[in-house]
């Protein structure tokens, strides 16, 4: 979700007078034309008239022929690499086996269904087009092949296969699926937060407590981290911090301890994701996902299960942190001043910020949606004035449309029977419900170290839910939940996750460090998801 700063154009309080510049570019003109209506007439006289005596060729300047500059948005579109081309190779082919080769125990529609999946594993892994772009051909394949708008009869002249065939309209209603609306106005929040300096100065209040010793002035900067991308998106939210960490990094030694500080940040903002729905896409997922089963988890709710792990997990990775980077003595010296915008925009944001948050967290005592909460943001900011339509062209929309690939990534799995199908491929009713979760989650978390968090849940989270729902005995809150949150520990890599690839940007970190670091925290907090949060869980009548 880096995966954006903002800035107000504004015109110079010395510019002149409309009246003065319109004259002025008038005479300009008048001068322009009566140049260009004169000079052919001298040329005309000059040729008619005889000449006596010979003249003097004029010396003329080259011409100088001046080359058309690209638009500044124009980008140089770059060759595609080995993997993309295998990619686009290898799509093509899993996307015609199951059109060409009649799948026994399939119909129709699941077998368009399952060319559509194979198709989008292998283009969301190798990534021949962006990450959104397939998300989107997800959507438009599904309405061209499997819906009720298809090109070609998707019952294949079978009548019984006609339930299994959606409206069209219900796959394009994906774009405005009411965890989209959710996720819009916790990405109004966030870039309202950064154009009034909300978070900075947050930040800059919240560090005040924490002593100039280097391990905890770092577990200040992680909480802090954790706190803001909780609500913010985790690249803005690491972007955020570097500018406080950078001057820091740069009055510290070189070594480890530069290492572990930025290390700190990355870390921080992946895990502090999961502490809410917004917090990160794999989590929008998984609460889509389960909505179109009819399955509810409220944003009070998501936070019970998840904040408390959170912090667990910030902790324990803080401890490792420092043992292997920080040393005891080291000290970390932060000037940093809160300057607080007043004007009445500012407040008025403050105050609908505060506002949605109270209201999203307090779902199971008012009772209104946290989705239906989440579009009340957009609506205000944009009546008050306080955000306009620049604003929401900065929003994060390519994330918006990769939540809405997954989710129509699941309806088609359901719609077309295709999850019966991978269900009944394999004999999961002898495994128990934990072995089911624990496979799941640490092949999300294997999954998310290589490609995007928001590919890995687009994969794993319909499968879970489409599985859990068909087997007896497991909870498909638990499933769901504990695979997108796996989804969100992969952060071994600088590919793993925006924030990581920021962090290693700085030039302060090594591939080696960081993947020491994210296999041990990630690996770690992966099998203590799987394998004792959801008994937690369900001891607290949580699911």
């Amino acid at each position: 979700m880096s995966e954006q700063d903002s800035a107000n154009e504004m015109n110079p309080p010395d510019s002149p007078p409309a009246a003065n510049s319109s004259a002025s570019a008038t005479a300009s003109n008048s001068a322009a034309a009566t140049t260009s209506a004169t000079a052919p007439a001298s040329v005309a006289s000059a040729t008619t008239q005889p000449q006596t005596q010979p003249r003097p060729k004029p010396h003329r300047r080259p011409i100088r022929t001046l080359k058309a500059k690209p638009p500044k948005n124009a980008t140089k579109s770059q060759p595609l690499s080995t993997k993309q081309i295998v990619g686009l190779i290898l799509g093509a082919i899993v996307f015609l086996v199951p059109l060409i080769v009649d799948i026994p125990n399939l119909g129709e529609p699941g077998e368009r269904m399952l060319a559509i999946f194979m198709l989008a594993i292998v283009f969301w892994v190798t990534e021949p087009v962006p990450l959104t772009a397939t998300a989107v051909l997800v959507i438009g394949l599904e309405v061209l092949m499997v819906s009720t708008g298809a090109l070609v009869d998707p019952t294949g002249g079978d009548p019984a296969q006609e339930e299994y065939v959606a409206k069209y309209s219900q796959y394009f209603a994906t774009l405005a699926n009411p965890v989209i609306i959710l996720f819009l106005g916790g990405f109004m929040i966030a870039d309202g937060a950064e154009k009034y300096g909300l978070d900075h100065n947050l930040a800059a209040v919240m560090l005040k407590p924490f002593p100039e010793k280097a391990r905890l002035t770092t577990l200040g900067l992680m909480l802090i981290t954790a706190l803001l991308s909780m609500f913010m998106s985790n690249t803005a939210t690491t972007a955020t911090m570097f500018t406080v960490v950078i001057p820091i990094l740069g009055a510290l030694p070189k070594g480890k301890a530069r290492a572990g500080v930025a290390l700190s940040i990355p870390l921080a903002a992946n895990v502090g994701g999961i502490g809410t729905p917004v917090g990160t896409p794999p989590n929008a997922i998984a609460v889509g996902a389960l909505a179109e089963k009819g399955l509810h988890v409220s944003f009070f709710q998501w936070m019970v299960m998840a904040v408390p792990f959170m912090l667990v997990v910030l902790f324990l990775s803080w401890l490792f942190l420092c043992a292997l980077f920080i040393p005891k003595d080291a000290v970390i010296h932060i000037e940093m001043n809160s300057k607080w915008d007043t004007s009445r925009k500012a407040i008025l944001f403050y105050i609908v910020a505060g506002t949605t948050i109270l209201l999203w967290m307090t779902e199971s005592i008012h009772g209104v949606s946290s989705n239906i909460v989440g579009f009340i943001p957009v609506v205000v900011l944009l009546c008050l004035k306080v955000m306009d339509g620049e604003d929401i062209k900065k929003l994060d929309w390519p994330v918006l449309w990769l939540v809405a690939g997954g989710i129509a990534m699941g309806e088609g799995i359901g719609n077309t029977g295709l999850d019966e199908f991978l269900v009944g491929s394999v004999p999961w009713e002898t495994l128990s419900p934990v072995l089911i979760v624990a496979l799941l989650g640490l092949v999300g978390f294997a999954i998310a170290n290589v490609i995007s968090h928001s590919a890995s849940a687009n994969l794993l989270v319909p499968l879970a839910v489409a599985l859990a729902v068909s087997l007896e005995g497991v909870d498909t809150v638990t499933v769901a939940c504990a695979v997108a949150i796996a989804c969100s520990l992969g952060m071994s890599m600088p590919i793993s996750t925006p924030p990581n690839a920021i962090a290693y940007a700085t030039g302060e970190i090594t591939v080696k460090q960081m993947a020491i670091l994210g296999l041990v925290v990630g690996t770690g907090a992966t099998v203590v998801l799987v394998f004792a949060l959801p008994q937690v869980w369900a001891l607290l009548g949580l699911v």
